[in-house]
């Protein structure tokens, strides 16, 4: 079932508690050791970023870019919180951040998707790159897309 559309989306950045606690439900801080203040730096850093939240006001969802605004962006920290997954919300959020990349044409968006995610990269567009240039692509930019990989 998809309830994306009873989401509330926006690109204000989150409270560093819920931001923090959404996070961890990643397990990515498992590894990371990163405590508010440091991911409170990392989201505000970013170029753009997407929040999703219920109706009540929970943050249960998150996406951001990190980009210079013309040629190159990453998408980093695509999370929607476990008990959200598969509705919808994900795919909401990415095609978001693709939107605000392909108004400014970026050329190419990058990222590095976590352990056996790349199934849902590739239903959005991303390719994986060849074993000598590891990652994953998507370009915007109708020039990029006659190549596969720039450079």
């Amino acid at each position: 079932m998809n309830k994306s559309s009873s989401i509330k989306f926006n690109n204000t950045t989150p409270e560093p508690g819920a931001y923090q606690r959404l996070f961890e439900s990643t397990g990515w801080n498992q590894a990371y050791q990163v405590d508010n203040e440091k991911l409170r730096a990392a989201i505000k850093n970013s170029w753009y970023s997407i929040s999703a939240y219920t109706n009540e006001g929970d943050l249960i969802g998150f996406g951001r870019v990190v980009s210079d605004g013309v040629l190159y962006a990453f998408i980093c920290d695509m999370i929607v919180d476990p008990d959200y997954q598969n509705q919808g919300i994900g795919t909401a959020i990415l095609q978001k951040l693709i939107q605000k990349c392909e108004e400014v044409n970026v050329r190419v968006l990058w990222l590095c998707a976590a352990a056996n995610k790349s199934g849902f990269y590739r239903k959005n567009g991303f390719i994986i790159r060849p074993s000598n240039a590891p990652g994953m692509q998507l370009s915007l930019y109708e020039d990029s897309k006659k190549q596969h990989f720039p450079g």
